[in-house]
């Protein structure tokens, strides 16, 4: 049983080749919603568009980046060519270029503030007037823990994420108005190919951080974005909601 219906709803979804992206993108394909994947790795959108479509959904894919206006306006714009209208836009891509802040370039600074943080700004910026005219819809983010505890090493991308959980909520006033909500969502430590190459110990002291004692899976992420892009979740706005097993409890 469905615990939302999305039936013939549009959706944008950033990062979709791989990871928490494409739990995203199976889940909400799962529940009716046409997809637009949009990446920069061509050949991983065409096996998961093929994926959706043998599993009786609807997806297209645009190639692009994120940290270019251009490529998201282009991916704005085939959306409405091919169905008409854009009710979610999932700003998920992110990056990371790990080094203490001594030894960071500048550039992996640059690099991972214009896909993450950038890429979210370019995202909404695109898709506000398709959604206004829509008369509603709903704008998910996805951050990070790291935004709001940090991490040794991760400057760049703990301040990306941090000024994710920001944008949400100045945008989430901005666009209350016109029925559209704007809401985070922070994952803490998900199964991904990185963690499947940790050895055991550091898992372990890894688990020791999280009250439910494991990691947690892309469709935990995936199944909470499905919610916050339904009608049930039409009064929640502004909001970050953690996917971390209770490693941060605020």
């Amino acid at each position: 049983m469905k615990f939302c219906d999305l039936t013939n709803k549009v959706a944008i979804v950033t990062g979709a080749s791989r990871g928490i992206g494409k739990a995203i993108s199976l889940q909400l394909a799962n529940y009716g919603v046409k997809i637009m994947l949009m990446a920069r790795n061509t050949i991983d959108m065409e096996t998961l568009k093929e994926l959706i479509i043998s599993q009786n959904g609807t997806a297209e894919i645009q190639t692009g980046d994120v940290s270019n206006y251009d490529d998201f306006l282009k991916t704005i714009t085939n959306t409405l060519d091919n169905w008409g209208k854009i009710d979610i836009l999932v700003n998920n891509a992110g990056i990371t270029r790990d080094n203490i802040i001594m030894r960071m370039k500048e550039d992996d600074w640059d690099n991972v503030l214009n896909t993450n943080l950038k890429g979210c700004f370019n995202g909404i910026k695109a898709v506000t007037r398709p959604l206004i005219k829509n008369k509603g819809g709903r704008i998910i983010n996805i951050t990070s823990v790291i935004g709001q505890i940090g991490n040794p090493g991760q400057s760049n991308y703990a301040a990306s994420k941090a000024g994710i959980i920001g944008l949400t909520k100045a945008v989430a006033k901005e666009l209350g108005s016109r029925n559209i909500t704007v809401n985070s969502v922070a994952p803490g430590y998900i199964l991904s190919d990185m963690t499947g190459e940790l050895n055991d110990k550091l898992k372990q002291q890894m688990y020791s951080s999280i009250p439910l004692g494991r990691f947690g899976k892309p469709i935990d992420v995936a199944n909470l974005v499905c919610f916050l892009a339904s009608e049930e979740a039409g009064y929640i706005t502004g909001q970050t909601f953690n996917v971390d097993g209770g490693m941060v409890m605020k």
